[in-house]
Order: C-alpha cells, then sequence, then structure tokens
C-alpha cells in the first residue's frame, strides 16, 4: 500500500512505520483537522489519505464476502472530480474540482481498483481511467500528480488499476511506451547493488538504489497485478538472472529474489529511516508478501507472514484501515483465513472502523462469487445508461518538485535504499 510528491508537498510524521497512506502529502495526523465525513472509514485527518484508506478498506471488504455500506461506496464515489480524477481527499464535494486542487495518480488509481471490485460503476472507472491515460508520461510510466517524473509506485498502482477495469497493461501506451518500459528501467541490474530490486526513481545522477517499498510494488506492477491477487504457479526459489531481466516475468522473478532475501533473516523488512535500522515496516512487509505470492514464491512468502501474524495487531490498531487492509491482502495471498490472522480478525476489526457493512459472510469465496452477479447486473445497467462497458514510511521531510511517491507503506514509498 502506499503516496507521494506534488510540487513542494510537505510530509508529516506517523506514528508508526508502514500505515498505506499515499504519500504525495503526509500522513494522517492523530488529531483530526477536519470533521471525519459520515461513511468514511477512519478516524484520522483524511486530508492525505481519505481516497486511499477508503479504497483499500472497500476492496479488502470486498475481498473477504463483505458488503460495505452504501454510505461507504457513496462517499468513494463522490470524491471523484468531473476530469475523472480523485483527489487525496475534498471536504465539499458540492464544489466542482478546480486548478487549485491537487489530484493525483495514486488516489485516482486506488479507487479505480474499488469500484472495479464492486461492481456497478463503469462509467465511474471509466472516466478515472481515461485520466490516467492522459496524463501518462512518455516513458510509459506515471509519477504521483500529473506531469511528474514516472516512479515505480505509482506506475504500478496505475498499472493494477489497468487491468482492474478490463485493460492489459502492456497496451497501455504513450508515444510506444508501455508501464513496462518504465519499470524495466527502474530495475537494477543482478551484478550491481542491490540487484533484481526496483529502485523508486534515479537519484540525480541517474543511479538506482534498491528500495524494499519500491520492489514490492514493481513485482506486482510488472504481472499486472492489483492489491488484490492471488498466489502464481509455485516456482522455485527466484534467483536474479540476468538473461531475462528484458521481460516482465524476469523482471518480477529478479524483484522477487530481491524481496525473498530481504526477509530470510529476520522475517521483516526494515525501516529504510535513518537510525531506525532495525526497526519492522510492517506495511511493506506485507506488500512483500502479497508480491512474492504473486510471483508464486509462496515457501519464501511464509515466513513473513508469520512474523507479521504474531506481531502486527497493535501496529494495525494503531494505523487504521487500510493497515488492515494490507493484512488482509497479504493473507488472501497466501490463502490464509483474514479472520483467523495470530488469533485476531482482520475482517471483524476493518469494519469496526467505518459503516457498518450491509451483509458479512465467511463463505468469502461464495460471497464474492454471488456478489459479482449481482455487479454483472448493476454494471449492465449502468452501461445501458453511459454507454461504457493501491508504500513510504514515516518521518517529518520536504519533498520539493515532482515526484514524492507513496508515504506510508502500501505503496509507500522510500527512496532509501
Amino acid at each position: 500500500m502506499n503516496i507521494r510528491r506534488g510540487a513542494a508537498a510537505l510530509a508529516a510524521a506517523t506514528v508508526v512505520l508502514g500505515a498505506a497512506v499515499p504519500a504525495a502529502a503526509a500522513t494522517p495526523s492523530p488529531i483530526p483537522s477536519v470533521a471525519i465525513p459520515d461513511g468514511l472509514y477512519g478516524t484520522t485527518d483524511p486530508t492525505y489519505d481519505g481516497v486511499w484508506r477508503q479504497s483499500l478498506a472497500l476492496l479488502a471488504q470486498r475481498t473477504t464476502g463483505v458488503t460495505p455500506a452504501d454510505r461507504a461506496v457513496a462517499w468513494l464515489a463522490g470524491q471523484q472530480c468531473a476530469t475523472g480524477a480523485f483527489a487525496a481527499f475534498r471536504a465539499d464535494t458540492a464544489k466542482p474540482c478546480d486548478a487549485k486542487l491537487m489530484v493525483d495518480t495514486n488516489s485516482t488509481a486506488a479507487a479505480v481498483q474499488a469500484l472495479a471490485a464492486l461492481g456497478g460503476h463503469r462509467a465511474a472507472t471509466e472516466k478515472a481511467v481515461s485520466w490516467l491515460k492522459s496524463v501518462q508520461n512518455a516513458d510509459g510510466g506515471w509519477g504521483y500528480t500529473p506531469g511528474g517524473a514516472s516512479d515505480a509506485n505509482s506506475t504500478s498502482v496505475v498499472a493494477g488499476a489497468m487491468a482492474a477495469a478490463g485493460q492489459q497493461p502492456s497496451e497501455v501506451r504513450k508515444a510506444g511506451k508501455s508501464p513496462y518500459d518504465a519499470l524495466a528501467k527502474l530495475s537494477i541490474p543482478c551484478d550491481e547493488p542491490g540487484g533484481g530490486a526496483f529502485a523508486y526513481q534515479p537519484d540525480k545522477k541517474g543511479g538506482l538504489a534498491a528500495n524494499a517499498d519500491a520492489t514490492a510494488a514493481g513485482v506486482l506492477g510488472v504481472l499486472g497485478k492489483g492489491f488484490v491477487t492471488t498466489a502464481g504457479k509455485t516456482s522455485a526459489a527466484p534467483a536474479c538472472d540476468s538473461a531475462t531481466a528484458g521481460t516482465p516475468g524476469g523482471l518480477a522473478r529478479n524483484g522477487a529474489a530481491h524481496l525473498a532475501a530481504a526477509v530470510l533473516d529476520a522475517g521483516y523488512l526494515k525501516s529504510a529511516l535513518p537510525g531506525a535500522e532495525d526497526q519492522p515496516d510492517y506495511g511493506n512487509t506485507a506488500d512483500a508478501v502479497v508480491a512474492l505470492a504473486a510471483q508464486g514464491a509462496t515457501g519464501q512468502a511464509k515466513k513473513p507472514l508469520g512474523w507479521l501474524e504474531q506481531n502486527s495487531a497493535a501496529w494495525a490498531k494503531q494505523s487504521g484501515p487500510a493497515a488492515y487492509a494490507q493484512l488482509i491482502f497479504a493473507a488472501h495471498a497466501m490463502g490464509a483465513d483474514p479472520r483467523r490472522f495470530g488469533g485476531a480478525d482482520l475482517v471483524a476489526q476493518l469494519d469496526a472502523t467505518g459503516p457498518t457493512p450491509r451483509a458479512t459472510t465467511k463463505a468469502t469465496g461464495q460471497a464474492a462469487d454471488s456478489g459479482a452477479d449481482k455487479d454483472d447486473k448493476a454494471d449492465e445497467k449502468d452501461d445501458s445508461d453511459s454507454g461504457y462497458g493501491v508504500w513510504w514510511i514515516v518521518g517529518v521531510f520536504l519533498v520539493a518538485g515532482i515526484g514524492i511517491g507513496f508515504l506510508v507503506s502500501g505503496r509507500g514509498r522510500k527512496r532509501q535504499p
């Protein structure tokens, strides 16, 4: 999970590491400076992550067979601008979006993934996808804000949105370049330090520094996967292979090899924040589990998943809806029961952070299928009307220029290796 940048956006500190928050701006403050809207999940200031955390929460509920409250879905849908884009948060949706409102690719892509999964929102997702395509960079990738330099996290979350909306990411091109081309340029060669990993962005000299958060996002991006995925075909332990580094499959395997090595000893990813070398990064560890599973490296994902089961409860409780969602995505990717996660019911804990769901069932697969049928009917009606058929860390830092990316986990983004 998971924002980034803006032209000179100020990111404030978070209390714990790893909660998925779009990094464009800041982490939500403990004491909200604005009233918490009806229908929104979480109790912290939504200014910088309202759409992000709502999208992850609704997507996690849908994935576990929960039918979200109507007003929770309506709140998210109502945040969309006429252009199709989403900002991190709009306090007054009666007021049209204007040039002063900073819309971003991360919030928009997360909303697309959630609304596509919920069904009945094809017109909205189509408009959002069109906007995302309109701000694609010439290298095939995306930055956090329109015109911002491409980064691994933003490019990957948008690729996931395209896939969720029924698009083939490899066919979404600008100047002949696809998201895979942009991500390939951010993959570190196997024979260099951090080989196999993805960098968030090149440094000022054009060099690439391994970034675990960007790597987890990058693996999903090149696989064309969103926040929610199941385990890929089981394979041998991933190893970095220069011979296949030019293919999406090779990039994913190389990225997974880096992640597998990073969690091998302790079972978790460590904070990249200076002075916190031994502090766990819960959110990025959850993202790494999802990425490893998607690649098929389930054997390498078992240890970090087990570590999260034993150690993430306090972090999730303090961090809120997006954190619960990240843990649910990790459990789901590994075929584990999120209702029995280290003795905790993640689904119930997530539900308790917002409006009471319309319905809940423990038969997740069955609920998802029946819900999909209803969604298809809703989409058919929507089609007749409209003609149409988802990682940084904590700290206080000033981001200048274009490009900060995800903040705390999920798709947060860390620029340090």
